[in-house]
């Protein structure tokens, strides 16, 4: 299944994300610049801007940029002058990029955005380090931003930060638990995901000095569209290609991974579903053959069809509240084309 993403919508996107990057690079540049030169050497590595020798590199892939776009948007969205949220946006990129240096050290993943991931260059405990330093630069940047940032703004980003920690830590432990109920999931997913994308459209209209209730639905938005972000994500991380994501094919599979579309197939209760249990409850690594059969059962339990209609269901919510924040027409349409692009990906 495919939400349908209009021509229109993705040249709306694009250009949003495109005219986002074009503003906070430099001042994500800039921020990185005040980290130790050894720290520095490791994020710059991470951000794809030079190798692991220090050699520039050509236009790589920095990643898409949508929380930082979120931010600058979302003041924009209650009136406010995008400029008024570069520190917030930058904030927000470091907290993302800081999750993933540790994400990738949990999960094992060798490669980020086709490019070695850094515990696999610098070692693990560079690559811990890099992330710890990157979450204390997003308290500096706020805490040098002008108020409302350096206070309402470093509060809210803060409690964010915890609650995508605690999703981090529910999705290890799901791994240990025998059974986990899709509602516990998509609740870890809501943590885990959806915490940064409400943080981003929040501090955007904390920003423009925007009143508790916009703020609160543009939080929801933010929220709801984490959600439908992550839904798609463990979609894409079972049948997406490796020129998509990134990643090996089957990756989430290959290491056992209880995502969104497999917790919903383990639940399912019919032969399929009892079938997946004994393949992904059983010793030792899957073969291909196996995984590809694995892949098969959690879309014949119906793993993959419940989230591609959650991730529906989130982006309605999600375009409700931004509606009920009653933002300006032109930066609401920029959201709105955001919140289609992140869930109109090929599944």
């Amino acid at each position: 299944m495919r939400t349908e993403l209009r021509s229109a919508d993705l040249e709306v996107a694009q250009q949003t994300l495109d005219d986002a990057r074009a503003l906070v690079a430099p001042a994500l540049r800039r921020a990185v610049d005040g980290l130790p030169e050894s720290v520095r050497h490791v994020v710059g590595h991470h951000f794809g801007w030079w190798d692991a020798q220090g050699s520039p590199l050509p236009a790589a892939e920095a990643g898409k940029g949508f929380r930082s776009a979120l931010a600058l948007a979302a003041c924009e969205a209650v009136g406010g002058d995008r400029t008024r949220a570069l520190p917030a946006a930058v904030a927000v990129d470091l907290v993302h990029n800081a999750s993933l240096l540790h994400d990738d050290i949990i999960d094992q993943d060798a490669l980020r955005r086709h490019r070695p991931a850094v515990w696999s260059v610098f070692g693990m405990p560079a690559a811990i380090l890099a992330g710890d330093a990157l979450f204390f630069l997003t308290t500096q940047v706020l805490i040098e931003a002008s108020a409302p940032l350096a206070d309402a703004g470093l509060a809210h980003l803060s409690t964010a930060i915890q609650q995508l920690v605690g999703g981090e830590f529910d999705d290890i432990l799901f791994e240990r638990q025998r059974e986990v109920s899709p509602a516990e999931c998509l609740a870890m997913a809501t943590a885990k995901t959806g915490s940064l994308l409400a943080a981003s459209c929040a501090l955007g209209a904390i920003a423009a000095g925007a009143e508790a209730g916009r703020v609160e639905h543009l939080r929801a938005f933010g929220e709801q569209l984490g959600t439908a972000l992550q839904l798609v994500d463990d979609v894409l991380g079972i049948w997406g290609s490796e020129e998509r994501t990134g990643k090996p094919r089957l990756s989430d599979l290959r290491s056992r991974k209880k995502s969104l579309p497999v917790v919903a197939a383990l639940a399912g209760g019919g032969a399929a579903s009892r079938r997946l249990a004994r393949l992904y409850g059983s010793d030792g690594p899957l073969t291909e053959q196996e995984l590809e059969l694995v892949a098969d059962l959690v879309e014949d339990a119906g793993g993959r069809a419940w989230a591609v209609n959650e991730a529906e269901r989130a982006r309605r919510d999600a375009l409700e509240h931004l509606a009920a924040a009653h933002p300006q027409p032109g930066p609401a349409g920029a959201l709105t084309a955001i919140a289609r692009l992140v869930t109109a990906r090929d599944h």
